[in-house]
């Protein structure tokens, strides 16, 4: 039986009645070059304070492909993300496309033949390099596809601690038809998520995986239903996954930001037990926002979280 889906949350109408800070975009554009914009760059107020930074990646006639400049853009954001160590105005990443045939096509294959071998091995090299350190971003992260994630567009998926997925969407790891296997991080992080066996059926298959089976599977965290007339409409089904994915990201923003960073050093230290979790609520006995939170519950009223 097929899994059912959840219903839909993502309209920008319930969005804004369900969410008292203003949802709107301002997009400034960042680009490798003064030619090339290759991402785009969005930023939604975040609860309290801070902004949620949006990245859209925007190659279309590439179907948003891995080349040498989208790379180099990607990285450059998860470097001054990094630098903030989670304490800057970041307070959450949402990836996203402004391309409606695809979140990402995987490696830009037409750019990877014109590489020497050598330059294939520095491309992988960086490639590896900016999806490790995307993993272990730490702050939010999350990824919203509404259609194709193939080979690297799935890699970057799993780089991130959330996927939204449109009902529409189809992903995969298919490098196995390539004569190639998976060479982002899908070996380990796909078992990470979905066990050895699920994981090991989609990368020597190399089949596509919709997105209610990617549901079921629990390769993603929300499941939007794009409607058949939707996905005729113009990036319809694009801004309504992009927008469950701002929610998403807004409502854990709506938590203390230390006590998210704290939790996710307790749960990156899951194996650890009892003892990755007591070092991390050491890290929020003695915060502002916690005695913050007590007087708000005493006088019946949200808090507001500083960070502090």
């Amino acid at each position: 039986m097929a899994p059912r889906l959840p219903q839909p949350i993502t309209t920008l109408q319930a969005l804004s009645r369900a969410a008292p800070l203003s949802v709107r975009i301002t997009v400034a554009r960042l680009s490798t070059s003064s030619s090339d914009n290759v991402i785009q760059t969005q930023h939604v107020p975040a609860p309290g304070s801070g902004t949620i930074r949006v990245l859209l990646l925007n190659r279309p006639k590439a179907r948003n492909a891995i080349s040498r400049s989208l790379l180099d853009g990607l990285s450059q954001h998860v470097k001054s993300i990094a630098a903030e160590n989670g304490q800057g105005p970041t307070r959450a990443l949402v990836l996203g496309s402004n391309v409606d045939a695809a979140f990402c096509a995987g490696a830009d294959l037409k750019e990877r033949a014109g590489m020497t071998r050598e330059e294939t091995s520095q491309f992988l090299s960086h490639l590896r390099q900016t999806f490790t350190a995307l993993s272990t971003l730490p702050i939010p992260t999350i990824s919203a596809v509404s259609s194709t994630a193939l080979g690297g567009g799935l890699e970057l998926a799993l780089c991130s601690h959330f996927r939204v997925f449109g009902s529409s969407c189809m992903v995969g790891l298919p490098e196995t038809r390539l004569a190639i296997i998976p060479g982002a991080g899908g070996t380990y992080r796909l078992p990470q998520l979905i066990g050895v066996h699920r994981a090991r059926d989609m990368i020597l298959t190399g089949r596509r995986v919709s997105g209610p089976e990617a549901y079921f599977l629990g390769l993603c965290d929300r499941l939007v239903e794009i409607l058949p007339e939707e996905e005729k409409q113009e990036g319809v089904a694009r801004e309504k996954v992009l927008r469950e994915g701002i929610n998403l990201a807004l409502g854990i923003c709506e938590g203390g930001p230390v006590a998210i960073r704290q939790a996710m050093k307790a749960l990156d230290g899951w194996e650890q037990g009892e003892a990755a979790e007591n070092e991390a609520y050491e890290g929020v006995m003695g915060t502002e926002d916690r005695m913050e939170a007590l007087r708000a519950f005493a006088e019946r009223r949200k808090p507001v979280f500083r960070g502090r």
